[in-house]
């Protein structure tokens, strides 16, 4: 019997392990389809457009298979404590990932429209923008492989950095849409293009709180920063 119980909890183990790899390699995926769609834009290139947008079937039929998994998992083995939280936060941090895909998708298609204007403005806050997103969302990728509630803590604080630079751009593009009616269409893009971004980097921040709360038992105790103020944001004609 004692031959039996042991055998039992390294297959489970083993199972843990293969839950873990399947959200690492679905993180994978999402990290490598952002890459593409912040390329697409920054630098203008159609083919990193088409590898974002291909690249999101393959991401929700992985999320499926993790479904299918966690489903079995849960009805086979009757989790407690800390490996029930692995199971049941696999599926929260599948569903932002997800929508992280779904987001970076919108990105790449929105380049391709963008290809066709010449853009009288540089990108460079755009720029910055995706960079401090993609950094976030490595890290929390990292954060859920290793457990690492120190990771996941720097996700949630790094948050309101990305807010304010999307901040910035909503009033800079609102501004050159203004000035000139040509601008507004592919303003128009980049504005959807930069929410876009903000709202990846508040699935990173979700699932930072998920892992913090895997690990420790216990939800972040504060609020969470949060700085993104384009809702309230007042923009005036500069002629006025």
């Amino acid at each position: 019997m004692p031959e039996i119980a042991e055998h039992i909890v390294k297959s489970f183990e083993l199972e843990l392990n293969r839950l873990r790899a399947l959200i690492t390699d679905m993180g994978g995926m999402v990290e490598s389809q952002v890459a593409q769609a912040c390329r697409a834009v920054i630098e203008k290139d159609g083919d990193a457009a088409t590898r974002a947008v291909e690249g999101d079937p393959k991401v929700d039929a992985l999320e499926r298979d993790i479904e299918q998994f966690v489903i079995r998992l849960l009805a086979l083995r009757q989790p407690m404590a800390q490996d029930l939280r692995l199971i049941v936060a696999s599926l929260k941090i599948t569903g932002d990932l997800e929508r992280i895909g779904d987001y970076a998708a919108n990105v790449a298609k929105r380049s391709l429209v963008l290809n066709q204007f010449s853009l009288p403005y540089a990108l460079t806050g755009l720029a910055h923008m995706s960079l401090l997103v993609q950094e976030n969302l490595k890290t929390v990728i990292d954060a859920v492989g290793e457990g690492d509630t120190a990771k996941a803590l720097q996700v949630w604080r790094s948050d309101e950095a990305i807010d304010e630079i999307y901040n910035a751009l909503f009033r800079e593009l609102i501004t050159y849409m203004m000035e000139d009616p040509r601008n507004i269409t592919p303003c128009a893009h980049l504005l959807f293009i930069a929410k876009n971004l903000e709202r990846i980097g508040d699935h990173a921040t979700n699932i930072a709180e998920t892992v913090y709360y895997t690990v420790t038992g216990q939800p972040l105790a504060d609020a969470r920063p949060k700085g993104d103020t384009s809702a309230y944001a007042v923009v005036r004609s500069p002629h006025e």
